[in-house]
């Protein structure tokens, strides 16, 4: 089975937002090396523990500094912008890095709905045109002209060039899975939104209504999935107390940066503690052997090839870790970073 990471470039207590982007280039550099397929960047405006807002510039950072792992957006929230500035941008991301390209698109905002007016002042439906953006997209990004008769047929995204980026739809419901199959384009289910609330559905109607494209005749999908490991079981405990903290906080409107595990463990309401213990029953979190086993299971239940996975750490350091025992439990292949 194929293992990619989802990086969502997290900020800390006491750390200016600024380190969340280094961490985020050296932890790509570190996967890499361990043998990772994937590093996918998510985008997110206006948090306080989600600092990652411009994928395609931080895609370009590491796609020039990384010899072989595929670097890719999860996702650009497609309704922010324009289809071609979109194609443009990761027409020359594919040029920097022929061949090792993900554009991952979601309909989104990433944000809230103060900070999506000033990303777009001029919305006019926005979710409506996001199938016409995809189309658009597909035909840019691949140097084909689009049909005669478009109002655009005669643009062409530039540079051109061989090799193409591979569109991805992003999505934690029933309408993207159903967009995705739609297009014939692979399909990523944000699991870990929603612990995995309707991913069985959203895979089945992915599959079931799959219509073949030219790059992908057969349906390619995957989920992304939260999971810690440590050493021990109780250090990963230990380290999750940072997520809970967090996850509690965002559910009463808190999004403050992640906090230490000391600091982040305190005592509950009843409604908090609830919510805890929902959270520690469906979190993938233990030794690499219990992590391990918990992904294996799930990606067999779901039928799937690859799992893309997302951690967050107070630290860097713990973060690093954790992504070198499950890439071990799993004998992924080490590579060096000589580029050469």
């Amino acid at each position: 089975m194929r293992l990619s990471v989802l990086d969502q470039s997290t900020a800390s207590k006491g750390k200016t937002q600024d380190t969340a982007i280094r961490e985020t280039l050296e932890l790509a550099r570190h996967c890499d090396a361990l043998g990772y397929h994937r590093y996918w960047l998510s985008e997110h405006h206006n948090s306080g523990n989600i600092v990652g807002t411009a994928p395609e510039i931080l895609m370009s950072a590491i796609a020039a500094t990384t010899p072989r792992i595929r670097v890719g957006s999860a996702g650009v929230m497609l309704p922010h912008y324009s289809a071609l500035k979109v194609a443009e941008q990761f027409r020359v991301l594919e040029a920097i890095a022929p061949g090792r390209i993900d554009l991952g698109i979601g309909r989104a905002p990433g944000s809230d709905q103060l900070t999506s007016y000033a990303l777009n002042p001029n919305p006019q439906n926005v979710h409506d045109q996001f199938p016409r953006q995809v189309q658009e997209l597909q035909y840019w990004i691949s140097g084909k002209p689009l049909p005669e008769g478009h109002p655009f047929h005669r643009i062409v995204a530039q540079p051109t060039g061989p090799t193409t980026p591979e569109l991805w739809i992003l999505g934690s419901s029933e309408y993207g899975a159903q967009l995705a199959a739609y297009f014939g384009l692979p399909y990523a289910f944000a699991y870990f939104f929603s612990e995995g609330t309707g991913v069985e559905q959203a895979l089945e109607l992915y599959r079931k209504n799959y219509r073949p494209s030219e790059n992908h005749p057969k349906p390619m999908a995957t989920i992304c999935v939260w999971a810690l490991a440590a050493d021990t079981e109780a250090e990963a405990l230990r380290q999750f107390k940072t997520r809970e903290r967090a996850m509690i906080d965002r559910r009463q409107g808190l999004r403050q940066p992640l906090l230490p595990p000391e600091e982040a463990q305190r005592d509950y309401s009843a409604a908090e503690l609830a919510t805890a213990q929902k959270l520690h029953r469906k979190a993938i979190v233990g030794s690499a052997e219990q992590v391990s086993a918990r992904l294996s299971d799930l990606a067999t239940s779901l039928q799937l090839e690859e799992l893309v996975i997302v951690t967050w750490t107070y630290d860097a350091a713990p973060r690093h870790r954790s992504y070198e025992l499950i890439a071990e439990a799993y004998g992924l292949q080490r590579h060096s970073l000589s580029s050469d």
